[in-house]
């Protein structure tokens, strides 16, 4: 919802008031303001309301030189931010944050029946975050229940529960999960680390807290707080595949114990390769022993699908740190209550390396799209290589057909925090110029100008079947999810079917478009109970895309 005309009388007041930290402008142009000399003078006009503000200014914009209420249509409102931006960057500083009202004959209404626009932005002094700091992704899961997203929490804020999961309320996205107490979606936090120890938020829920836990941190751990629930598996399996995931964290309820959920998350994470810890939590409810117990049921459920358990309560964060991989899976007791094994959880993420980091030109996978008014359509994801930068020139798709758009990056940000690039394995999310938000869907990939994509509707994979009722026949139709693409595909078995426990090599044909497929991706497939994993060995491009 837009500020309301009190919010904005009151900023028009402000700048009337304070007069030598606020500047009034109708409109600005690259033609015009960027020009030599220009762009020089109202820089240093910049630089002096930001030295005049104690390193902070307001910029109204789509108002008369004397503050009346003019309002600019939406290109020209977002030709006008760029230019700021620009003239902020070359006076030292960067823009904050940005509110908008809707304009129409000069009384505010709502934006979507807006004629034009009114937008006032907060200049901070300092460059935008230098993104070189290191950054891990976290993957989160286990069942409903068993205090993942209050553990979480409790991570990244250094506050006990109340043992009634009361921090797993800054993770929950939507009213009915707050209501309910469940999370329906993938959810996102982040806390870091600078040379003195962790650099946490007081409350996430403010996106300047967020924002500055980014810009004070040497290293960063991002979570992608995943669904417990079994009803929403499909967006657990979305946050685990979808993701550049450095490491998976799985959580079991001393309480309950490993749960039919808990093996069906760890046979994802596991399946996908993913270096994960097990985190038993809620050992404030129960007895020493029962403790003990489920320790013992969490090994044997590792020793089963032949992965070693390495106890960090008698081995150390140290082991746990030199030891984890795909086949080791350190185990820690911990409470969000207590706080009790957070400790060791900090440390260990603190001292854990980046495992994805991949070279090579720039690539992303949209996993959410979303508008920002005054600036335009946001693609949101993990960087999986290369590195970005505003003014950037991409190519993004397929579209339908399979063709790809020219777009440029209008912005970049972090956690709210806007940066003037960023790398591999960064979550970000990307303003482009040159598409409208409808236009972008889940599953389409971002890549250099420059690049020469060839998506396919068909490909060849060795896959996996970890669990089917019966048998894999011929034009099985599961849905496949490969990096953030989630898409409806049938599989056609080399020799005509697969059993439970099977491996064999199959083609497989998305069923409504093409997509972005390279060799050597992994990949999750489900249909009702059945489940199973596979890699990309064969791309065909253009076999059956008619």
């Amino acid at each position: 919802m837009c500020p309301n005309r009190a919010a904005l009388q009151r900023a028009l007041d402000r700048g009337e008031q304070e007069g030598g930290s606020v500047e009034f402008k109708e409109r600005l142009t690259r033609e015009l303001h960027l020009a030599d000399g220009r762009m020089e003078s109202l820089a240093a006009q910049l630089r002096h309301r930001v030295l005049s503000g104690d390193g902070e200014a307001t910029y109204v914009v789509g108002v008369t030189d004397d503050g009346g209420i003019a309002g600019i249509d939406h290109d020209d409102f977002s030709e006008s931010m760029d230019v700021l931006s620009l003239l902020a960057e070359e006076a030292g500083a960067h823009i904050e944050d940005v509110q908008t009202w809707g304009i129409t004959d000069g009384t505010v209404t709502t934006e979507g029946e807006a004629e034009g626009l009114v937008g006032v932005a907060t200049i901070r002094e300092g460059a935008m975050l230098d993104t070189d700091s290191e950054h891990i992704v976290v993957g989160t899961a286990g069942h409903v229940d068993h205090g993942k997203s209050t553990l979480v929490g409790s991570l990244v804020t250094g506050q006990s529960d109340d043992g009634e999961g009361g921090t797993r309320g800054f993770l929950d996205v939507q009213p009915h999960e707050v209501e309910r107490g469940l999370s329906a979606d993938l959810s996102y936090a982040v806390y870091g680390f600078d040379g003195e120890g962790p650099v946490r938020m007081d409350n996430p829920h403010r996106k300047t807290d967020r924002a500055r836990v980014v810009e004070e941190s040497d290293k960063l751990v991002s979570f992608v707080d995943t669904v417990g629930h079994e009803p929403w598996l499909r967006t657990t399996i979305r946050g685990l595949v979808g993701q550049k995931l450095d490491y998976g964290l799985l959580t079991v309820a001393a309480d309950d114990g490993p749960t039919k959920t808990t093996r069906e998350h760890l046979g994802v994470l596991l399946a996908t390769e993913l270096p994960t810890v097990v985190a038993i939590t809620k050992t404030d409810a129960v007895t020493e022993e029962r403790v003990a117990e489920v320790e013992r049921e969490v090994e044997r459920l590792l020793r089963d699908v032949d992965k070693t358990p390495l106890l960090v309560d008698r081995h150390g964060v140290d082991a746990a740190v030199e030891e984890i991989s795909e086949n080791v899976v350190p185990v820690l007791t911990t409470s969000a209550v207590t706080m009790d094994g957070l400790d060791d959880l900090d440390e260990l993420f603190e001292r854990l390396p980046k495992t994805t980091a991949q070279a090579g030109p720039f690539r992303m996978y949209i996993d959410r799209t979303y508008s920002v008014t005054g600036v335009g359509a946001v693609a949101s994801g993990t960087i999986m290589s290369g590195e970005v930068e505003a003014g950037d020139e991409l190519l993004l798709g397929p579209m339908a057909d399979g063709a790809f758009r020219e777009v440029e990056v209008r912005s970049i940000e972090m956690h709210y925090h806007r940066v003037d690039e960023a790398k591999a394995g960064r979550i970000v999310g990307i303003a482009l110029k040159g598409v409208r938000e409808e236009d972008i869907e889940r599953g389409m990939v971002l890549l250099p100008a420059d690049a020469d994509p060839e998506p396919v509707r068909e490909f060849e994979a060795e896959v996996v079947v970890l669990n089917h009722p019966t048998r894999i026949d011929d034009g099985y139709e599961p849905v496949v999810h490969l990096e953030t693409v989630s898409e409806a595909a049938t599989f056609h078995p080399e020799g005509g079917q697969l059993l439970p426990g099977d491996s064999g090599s199959t083609r497989i044909r998305f069923k409504f478009r093409p997509y972005l497929v390279e060799e050597g991706q992994r990949f999750v497939f489900r249909e009702g109970q059945s489940k199973g994993v596979g890699t990309v060995t064969d791309v065909n491009p253009g076999e059956g895309d008619e």
